[in-house]
């Protein structure tokens, strides 16, 4: 049997379901590849975010 006809609601759905398969797939690979990078010392645990630290000093507070 074979089918000669694609619905474009079934093209749209093919189109989304392998982009959803490549993002899957890039994000688990990106986990697994910084997971292992600490394991290995590539990277520091320590620094894997930025700071993103206020300091309490310099607030931006008017008590006038």
């Amino acid at each position: 049997m074979q089918f000669l006809y694609f619905d474009p609601g079934l093209g749209a759905m093919i189109v989304q379901a392998i982009v959803a398969a490549v993002a899957g797939v890039l994000l688990f690979t990106k986990n697994i590849v910084y997971k292992l990078k600490i394991i290995f010392g590539i990277i520091d645990k320590e620094n894997k975010t930025d700071s993103i630290d206020i300091d309490d000093n310099n607030s931006a507070s008017n008590d006038d």
